[in-house]
């Protein structure tokens, strides 16, 4: 009986045994078929990858040049240090900071921001973390290529700017692609030629605007690696396609001379823009202070770049700002050709009969409003040629604040000029709404209020381009072009053919067309012209013998009377185009705060077609311009 129960407890135990080892084999049965069935490409990838590595090739980004061919923009080879998170591994990022930071002389508050991005990465994504790596750093690699296996080095294109930042805000800069730029529609919608990670892209600028022409497409080498991985040997390379070049509409002569004359005025601080009139193509765009594009294309991964960064974006005079398109002016009496031509088109004025009091002012209710002379009752030609006060306050009056917005409408000036450059605001400009908005503890539009928004100020403030756009409109004769930069994209034959022009923007380039009857225009014109060549004209400064210029000056408050001193002085315009009759150019400038628009922009616009007529007229060119000092209007 013992015998017959230590036999049934043995097979017990036997069954247990064989039941344990069943289960097993089934565990692994199963987890053998998971893993060479249903994961098998994946697990076969990562085997791949222990062996065979895709290093990315960076496209060539297309040059800029200017109108005549002179090279703006191209890019150089460099090196970067990458880290590839493939050989991370169980390697903690923190831990080898200070190694890093050490060895290649990074910001240590750099590498954490890198190492944060990149756990949003797809693991096989490599990440930069310097670039522009010096000998030393690539020999700093290769030394510690067993303790930290996750670097490389890889060669890429560097962008390199014009010094001393010459066109900086026209050509704009690169930076690589951040996560939430990836998250962007105009970025994450783009299929023809995707977006990754790590991709250098343009973020001002022509650089941004033009981003999809000059980017190119990657290209790629297959190597197999070893253990450390080090590559053996290549298996296939796919060459990169480079980007399209781009020529601008840039005369690189003109713009060297906008930005002398704003480097050499009292405040350092303005803007000059010259357009083709017939087309236009904007020939110049300087906005001073300006700023080193190159570094953020090479320094900024530094320490010593990031700190120069800082001290940009906090700097009051704001030399990140393009203030052609995001600075807002009062127009002074700039706007007073607008006025004169909106008033003439409404019949608030007509050919036969322009004259209107000047009185030296007008009273208002118990506010007098004073005009700097006293003019009799001049005609238009006259009030424009002597930029008349108390004639403009009277036209305003007779247009009314419905005339005002009307011509506004009509010179667009309450929208973005189109011009292909990103984020230009639009101007601020007379309406209910805006006093309302301006000033909600009185509200109301008032006969006060249209005095003032008839001679461009308080209710008026435009950008600079709006105001030159407008400016060409009289000076052509009624044709609103859209201002561009963009003149031809050469076609790359590894991805073209390429129209000379994207059609998104040839599309736009048809002007609006103002109707400005011939007399009409002959008469604003002949106003402008008197202004710098008749006797009393505010712009004598900007004549030039044989060459008929036609202009305003403008000397536009931006404090009261008796606070308009220092930092709060007048800001100095002047707009322009020549020859009058049969414009070819045409010329805005304003330098803030230094005061009379006759005294200084005007010289300046004078030595900006000095320049133009070196090369296109060169029997006309003659010395710049001598100091002028015009009464204030």
């Amino acid at each position: 009986m013992k015998f017959a129960d230590e036999s049934q407890n043995l097979r017990l135990r036997v069954n247990v045994l064989h039941g344990l080892v069943l289960a097993v084999l089934v565990v692994l049965g199963a987890r053998a078929y998971f893993l060479q069935v249903v994961n098998h490409d994946y697990y076969a990838e990562r085997a791949e990858n222990q062996r065979v590595r895709l290093l990315r090739v960076p496209a060539p980004r297309g040059a800029i040049f200017d109108r005549n061919g002179q090279l703006l923009v191209d890019s150089r080879s460099t090196y970067n240090i990458i880290l590839l998170r493939e050989d991370m591994k169980s390697v903690d990022p923190a831990s080898i900071i200070a190694q890093l930071s050490e060895g290649l002389g990074l910001d240590p508050d750099l590498l954490r921001e890198r190492f944060e991005e990149m756990r949003t990465l797809p693991p096989s994504e490599p990440v930069t973390i310097k670039e522009g790596a010096t000998v030393a750093d690539t020999t700093w690699v290769d030394a510690h290529s067993l303790e930290l296996p996750m670097l490389s080095v890889r060669e890429q294109p560097q962008r390199r700017y014009p010094l001393n930042g010459v066109l900086a805000h026209v050509l704009g800069y690169v930076g690589e692609i951040g996560p939430e730029q990836l998250k962007q529609a105009k970025y994450k919608e783009y299929k023809e030629n995707p977006y990754n990670p790590g991709d250098i892209i343009g973020l001002e600028g022509l650089e941004s605007a033009y981003d999809r022409l000059l980017r190119g497409h990657d290209g790629y080498r297959k190597v197999e690696v070893d253990s450390r991985g080090r590559i053996q040997r290549e298996l296939e390379t796919v060459a990169p396609q480079p980007g399209q070049d781009i020529v601008t509409t840039i005369d690189l002569d003109l713009q060297l001379t906008a930005e002398e004359q704003l480097r050499n005025s009292p405040t350092k601080r303005g803007v000059i823009v010259s357009m083709d009139p017939n087309n236009g193509e904007i020939l110049a765009l300087a906005s001073y202070p300006t700023y080193d594009p190159n570094l953020f294309s090479q320094r900024i991964g530094t320490k010593a770049g990031r700190a120069e960064a800082n001290a940009l974006l906090r700097d009051p005079l704001t030399p990140l700002t393009n203030r052609a398109i995001r600075g807002r002016y009062p127009p002074g009496s700039t706007w007073k050709i607008l006025m004169a031509t909106a008033g003439l088109q409404q019949g608030a004025i007509t050919i036969k009969n322009s004259h209107l009091v000047c009185g030296g002012g007008i009273q208002i209710g118990n506010k007098f409003t004073r005009c700097m002379g006293s003019h009799g009752t001049p005609e238009l030609h006259t009030a424009i040629r002597v930029s008349c006060d108390g004639y403009f306050y009277r036209l305003g009056l007779k247009m009314g604040l419905d005339g005002i917005m009307g011509m506004v409408d009509e010179f667009d000036l309450n929208r973005r000029t189109g011009v292909d450059l990103p984020r230009e605001i639009t101007s601020w400009t007379p309406s209910r709404e805006f006093k309302a908005r301006f000033n909600p503890h009185d509200a109301e539009w008032k006969d006060i209020d249209t005095v003032y928004a008839s001679f461009g100020q308080v209710y008026d403030f435009v950008t600079p381009l709006a105001m030159l756009r407008a400016q060409v409109a009289v000076a052509n004769g009624g044709k609103l072009f859209v201002p561009h930069l963009l003149k031809e994209a050469r076609p790359v034959s590894e991805v073209g053919p390429f129209p000379t022009r994207p059609r998104q923007i040839f599309d736009r380039l048809e002007p609006k067309l103002i109707p400005i009857p011939e007399d009409q225009h002959q008469l604003v014109v002949g106003g402008m012209w008197g202004v710098v060549n008749e006797a009393g004209g505010t712009g004598g400064a900007a004549r030039i013998a044989g060459f008929d210029v036609a202009g305003k000056t403008g000397t536009a408050q931006v404090a009261r009377l008796g606070m308009d001193t220092g930092k709060n002085k007048d800001h100095s315009w002047f707009v322009s185009y020549a020859p009058a009759y049969k414009p070819e150019i045409a010329i805005i400038a304003l330098v803030e705060n230094v005061g009379f628009g006759g005294k200084f922009a005007a010289p300046a616009v004078h030595n900006v077609y000095q320049a133009y007529l070196q090369k296109a007229h060169p029997d006309l060119a003659s010395k710049p311009a001598t100091e002028q000092i015009a009464r204030k209007q």
